[in-house]
Order: structure tokens, then sequence, then C-alpha cells
């Protein structure tokens, strides 16, 4: 079996630095990929049990969503892989439901198996991640962040792309425009509302009455749309927070007979299938593969180490018109 010396010579590096790399710890990509063709070529594998018993944690991530079904996240998730797996970390997926219970438990298991770290997209405000940052393991937020705590950060700026999707309907000839989004407690189903609400107040005024808290899935979608059509005066417009309660939506404007252009429609994130006809429906696009890269690449760097201030990266979404 090849050593640690021998791929260094190979590569051309010392031996600190081929450490480095299989630690998944910040080196030159030129210097990355020399080492990591060296390594392939000898056949090297670090020996794992020894690593992890010098560290204290494993060579594991965990991964904590609230909705494995929804394609934002499964994107996201091979974002998140394809940065741990060329790290030499493997990546356990935990899947709450948005339940906060089921996210407690997660964590307790992660800090009992000596998790490396924890990218996470927290169930609500009211999560708590404590449990792993008394327990010195890094904790990467992603899409939306537990509350109080200082911790590394990926996101989009949600209220900036809902004031455009909003705006967009307004531009358009809509007046009575209506915002279905998410649970109250979280965060992007807030921000997401609160710039709807910003688009209007420029143009006029939101009507609350318009306003629909839903729980992101396609029966939370499907439950508000309807609603919001029995309203005395409904609306001519509607934007939905997020890609599963837009496909709810589009079911009752269909079974209504008012898909879009009869009525119009704005959302956040991609439809996770694309319907026989095109519909005219402005779409906020989250670049949701990067995030998950961006995201394991900050928890590779604590992990190894990184002890700067707590970071939040804000990336930037793209508002497509069909």
């Amino acid at each position: 079996m090849a050593t640690i010396y021998e791929v260094a010579a190979l590569a051309g590096v010392s031996p600190a630095t081929v450490s480095r790399v299989m630690n998944g710890m910040s080196v030159s990509p030129e210097r990355s990929k020399r080492v990591r063709d060296a390594a392939e070529a000898l056949a090297f594998r670090p020996n794992r049990v020894a690593r992890t018993l010098r560290r204290q944690h494993s060579e594991v991530i965990a991964l904590v969503i609230p909705d494995i079904e929804n394609p934002f996240f499964t994107s996201m998730a091979r974002g998140v892989e394809d940065v741990a797996q060329a790290a030499g970390y493997s990546v356990l997926l935990c899947n709450t439901d948005e339940d906060h219970d089921k996210e407690a438990r997660y964590l307790d298991i992660a800090v009992g198996a000596n998790i490396a770290g924890v990218v996470i997209a927290a169930a609500g405000d009211r999560s708590d991640v404590s449990v792993l940052i008394d327990r010195g393991r890094p904790v990467v937020a992603v899409d939306r962040g537990p509350h109080g705590f200082d911790i590394d950060a990926v996101t989009v700026d949600n209220r900036a792309g809902g004031r455009a999707a909003a705006k967009a309907l307004f531009d358009q000839g809509f007046r009575r425009i209506a915002c279905i989004t998410g649970p109250r407690d979280v965060e992007t189903a807030t921000q997401r509302a609160d710039g709807w609400a910003d688009a209007l107040a420029a143009n006029g005024g939101a009507d609350e009455k318009l306003l629909r808290y839903a729980n992101f899935r396609i029966d939370g979608g499907e439950q508000a749309m309807t609603e919001l059509l029995e309203l005395p005066e409904p609306p001519d417009a509607v934007f939905v927070a997020n890609n599963l309660m837009s496909v709810g939506a589009l079911q009752v404007l269909s079974q209504r007979g008012l898909l879009p252009p009869a009525m119009g429609m704005a959302m956040f994130g991609d439809l996770p299938f694309m319907p026989l006809a095109p519909l005219p429906i402005t779409v906020v696009q989250l670049p949701a593969r990067l995030i998950g890269t961006t995201a394991a690449s900050l928890l590779l760097e604590r992990i190894g180490g990184d002890d700067q201030p707590a970071r939040t990266i804000v990336l930037r979404n793209r508002l497509v018109q069909h």
C-alpha cells in the first residue's frame, strides 16, 4: 500500500501538503490536483481509523434538510456531496419534515456519532444547534438559519427576490396581487412575503387579505389558492414563495380555467416539472447546487481549523420571465 511520503514525492509537494489536501483544508487548486492525481495513480487511501482517532471525529458530515422531496433541496444536497466527496468525506442525509423534535434527534445522533460537522436548513426559527456548538462541532446554515446563533450561513436575498417577482407582476398590468408564502416561523417565508409587501407598498399598498401562510408543500399551495379565489374580491395575480406550493396553486388554477395568462403568476424556484404547454410565469431562479457547494466548502474550512468570525454569504438569484 502506498504511503503519504510516496504520494508527496510523486506530486512534488511536502507530506504536510498531502495531509492538508486529504483533510479538506485550503490548498491551491494546482497543488490539490497534483496530490489527487498522484494519490489516484498510487491507489493511495488514507488510514481512516487513525485519522478519526487523531481528530476525535469521523470523516462524515451531516446534511439536515426539511424536505428531501423538494427538488431544491435535492440539488443542494448534490452540491454538498460533490465537495465533501472530493475532500474524502461522506454525507449523512437527514430529512426533518420541518419537525423540530425530529431535527433535535438528528442533531443528538450527529454528536453521538462524532460527526465532523453539520450543514443545516433549519426547520424553523426555534431550531437549536447548541448541542453541536457546545461539543465544538462546526455548523453552516443554508437557505434558512436558526435564530440566535453566530454561525456561518449561505443564503440568497429572499426579500429582494420577492420584491422583484411582485414588481414584475405589477409591471405586467396586474393590480390585486396575492402572496402565498411558507410558515410564519421560517425566515425565508417571512422575507419573501416582506419583499411582496415592499413592491405593493411602492405601487399603492398591499391588501393583507391577499396574504396566505402555508406549509411549503403542494397541498399548502392548493389550500391557499382555493381560499384566495373564494374571496369576495379575488386576486388577479399571485406570487408563490416556493416551487412545490406553486405546483399546488397551478393545479387549482387549472381546475378553475385560470392558468396563466388568465391569472398572473410569479414564483420562487423553478417548477419541479415542465407543463406540456409553456406558461407565462415569472420565476426567481435559485442557485441551489451552488448553495450546497459553498456551504460544504465553508464547513470543511471550519473542520480544518479555520477560526475567523462567522460569515454570511448571500448568493444572487435571477429573475426570469417566461
